[in-house]
């Protein structure tokens, strides 16, 4: 009887993730490392820990909706919907007159449906992918305000 009940439940599909985010600025570090966090005080991300000697800032988890910053798969045909809990690791390391930075993310489903249909639910939780959209839109401010 367990069997025939478990057949009917929908597969699955967790999004592929993409390999960490890597880009180089053209810029020294000192003007780039103030233009990264510039850059995150106008996104308003929340920061847990920020070490300019090390080249490290981490985000605190936020809330941002599916289909934004985050991927979260679907089940059977249907996309996940609702609000994922997404956290960023921002690496910057000096090159000469450039500055290599890495975005690492981790997302994972807070409030979430299948497809357009039913009630949000906490449970169960997903993990989601990045979509890149948060990592490119951050260094394309990054690249701006050095160019200020």
């Amino acid at each position: 009887m367990a069997l025939l009940g478990a057949g009917c439940g929908r597969l699955y599909v967790s999004p592929l993730a993409p390999p960490p985010h890597r880009e180089e600025i053209e810029a020294k570090y000192d003007t780039a490392w103030t233009a990264i966090v510039r850059a995150l005080a106008k996104e308003n991300v929340p920061l847990r820990a920020i070490a300019r000697d090390s080249g490290v800032i981490a985000s605190d988890d936020f809330v941002a909706p599916i289909g934004v910053y985050a991927d979260c798969g679907r089940i059977g045909d249907e996309l996940i919907e609702g609000d994922a809990l997404v956290a960023f690791t921002v690496f910057a390391e000096p090159d000469g007159t450039r500055t290599r930075i890495q975005v690492n993310s981790k997302m994972r489903t807070h409030l979430h449906r299948r497809g357009s249909s039913g009630k949000f639910k906490l449970e169960p939780v997903f993990t989601c992918a990045s979509t890149g959209r948060f990592e490119a839109n951050l260094l394309d401010a990054v690249r701006e305000l050095v160019r200020q």
